[in-house]
């Protein structure tokens, strides 16, 4: 059964009854019926006989926030100009999205601000649960609900519970399946301790690619088979595989991890062997590997894929020597939920239908159930995540190629506190979106910055050394082979002026680097703040108490446009919008 426009309607309403802000749940809900097709936004008709539910790097945001999409995400090599590389006009043309409509603003940069203002917070927990519900209502007894990962780290409560509150909301919300990578920063033990006890009976951990280092036996499940309406749906977990490389191999020391494509392929062999009608692999590859594996490994129908927080409209499909890959992202922060409906017929995938909804919080009521465990988690912790630091006079946002507003912040902060003459901080992909005029609390400071590894540095490096850092970080980010490539975005860097060429291959991208108006001299020290060191340290002051105090000393924050390289030869790229 699907949701009816009277029906859609009704559960509007419901929304005002349960708790939405008045003034912003009505605007929310106007701006929204201003666009002739929004009210179809969730009114999605049941196809075919399995649907797989897809949600991936939420970081740990069980409340509704803002979350703007990137307006540089540079493709190279094959990868230009195709998903997941299009921002801004060119992925709205790309995927037929009319301009100026709610999910135009859910999928692109565009007019964030006004947008922002216009359609409300998206995600939160509470409002993804009503969405679930939803759906599984109109799909009875044939979907599973699959996190990608990435969902145990990304804020205060999450860091100061170990995780444990956004274990207990994935049981609560019905996940079946997932998989993981910041996971594996609250170290071997804790992960372990959470796997064995907490999930078992409830939710499938599974990696295919996590192997113990002495013995190179399996750590996790690789795979489950579900009967799923009378269908047997297998499905592989891949966990993200440079986990030691991108964080601290100390925390996990015992551990091997890999993309590992020929063992997957044993397991597709396996899992088509007893019987599997629809294998699914449950990736946190990011979107440039998955898509390099459906091309080398066959018989995967579909990967449903995350880590690089690309949210993909429609699937991408990619032909190998078995046939064809449906690869799927589905975006972060709880900001979407994909819908892959199959039409299964003689033993395999005949048909599907797909549709990554953005998940708008004035649109769906808050689920009475989840809203009410979130509010008895975070009150023991409420007085510090309110605390209040500073107010934003311009939009702080995180996600970019390049640099962010907030990294922004951190980075003068570092720079300002430490004394330092160059800052770096790491390129990550998760962190929320502030408007202008909001206060800044301790806990959107948290959602930039809440790791296991937080700790504030001063070192003194060589102009080589800062050289060779930059170079590795933009080969992870610009390698033309995707598994070579990491994930996230280049490291964000104060104190100095650089050009990057796409052109180029290691050593030779960065170029022209300039600290305080003198070119950078590969034999001169330099006073280097940072956090996030990968290397064991000694405990140390954290991150967010170094931009707490600059917050606290500014009062009032105004970053009108964040530092960005110059680019050579990114004329005219798809995924470039500076």
């Amino acid at each position: 059964m699907s949701l009816s426009r009277r029906e859609f309607l009704q559960m509007l309403a419901m929304g005002a009854a349960a708790g939405l802000t008045l003034d912003d749940g009505i605007r929310g809900r106007q701006a929204v019926a201003d666009d002739k097709k929004s009210d179809d936004l969730y009114n999605l008709p049941a196809f075919g006989n399995v649907s797989l539910l897809h949600m991936t790097d939420c970081h740990a945001q069980l409340l509704p926030t803002y979350f703007r999409e990137p307006n540089i995400n540079i493709g190279v090599g094959r990868a230009r100009g195709n998903p997941p590389h299009l921002v801004g006009e060119a992925l709205l043309k790309h995927f037929k999205i009319t301009p100026g409509s709610v999910e135009a603003h859910a999928f692109t940069y565009l007019d964030f601000e006004n947008a922002a203002r216009r359609y409300g917070k998206v995600g939160g927990f509470a409002h993804l649960a009503t969405l679930v519900k939803n759906l599984r209502a109109s799909r009875p007894d044939r979907t599973l609900l699959l996190d990608g990962g990435d969902t145990w780290q990304g804020s205060a409560t999450a860091l100061w519970t170990k995780g444990q509150d956004m274990v207990d909301a994935q049981k609560l919300l019905g996940v079946d399946i997932t998989t993981g990578h910041w996971e594996f920063t609250y170290g071997a033990e804790r992960v372990k301790q959470i796997v064995d006890n907490d999930l078992k009976g409830h939710i499938e951990f599974l990696a295919q690619n996590v192997s113990d280092a002495t013995w190179g036996e399996l750590i996790f499940k690789p795979y489950v088979i579900r009967e799923i309406n009378k269908v047997p749906v297998a499905i592989i977990g891949q966990a993200f595989p440079y986990t030691p490389i991108a964080n601290p191999r100390y925390l996990i020391p015992d551990w091997t991890f890999g993309i590992n494509d020929d063992h997957m392929q044993k397991m597709v062999d396996e899992v088509r062997g007893k019987g599997a009608q629809v294998v699914a692999v449950l990736s946190h590859n990011g979107m440039d590997v998955d898509l390099k594996m459906a091309s080398r490994v066959r018989g995967i129908d579909v990967i449903l894929g995350g880590h690089t927080h690309d949210a993909v409209p429609a699937p991408s499909i990619v032909k190998n020597s078995g046939g064809k890959t449906l690869v799927i992202n589905s975006g972060s922060n709880t900001k979407f939920l994909s819908v892959l409906d199959l039409e299964v017929k003689n033993g395999k995938v005949a048909d599907y239908r797909y549709k990554l909804l953005p998940v708008f919080a004035n649109l769906l009521p808050a689920d009475k159930e989840m809203a009410a465990y979130i509010e008895k988690m975070r009150a023991p912790f409420q007085d510090k995540l309110d605390q209040k630091l500073a107010v934003t006079e311009g939009l702080l946002y995180r996600r970019g190629n390049f640099n962010g507003t907030f990294d922004q912040l951190i980075i003068d902060a570092l720079l300002a506190v430490q004394g330092a003459d160059i800052a770096f901080s790491p390129g990550f992909r998760w962190g929320t979106t502030l408007l202008p005029g909001d206060t800044i609390t301790m806990e959107h400071l948290m959602d930039q910055t809440a790791i296991t590894y937080a700790t504030a540095t001063v070192n003194q490096l060589t102009g080589e050394q800062i050289m060779t850092v930059m170079e590795d970080v933009a080969d992870n980010l610009y390698h033309p082979d995707p598994y070579y490539q990491q994930g996230g975005d280049m490291v964000r860097v104060g104190g100095l002026r650089y050009t990057l060429d796409l052109t180029q291959r290691h050593g030779k991208r960065i170029q022209a680097v300039v600290v305080k108006d003198k070119p950078l001299d590969p034999r001169k020290k330099y006073k280097v703040a940072g956090w996030a060191s990968v290397q064991p340290i000694e405990p140390g002051k954290p991150v967010w108490d170094v931009v707490a105090e600059y917050l606290h000393a500014k009062k009032s924050i105004q970053i009108a446009r964040p530092y960005a390289p110059r680019v050579k030869n990114a004329a005219g790229n798809p995924g470039y919008a500076p």
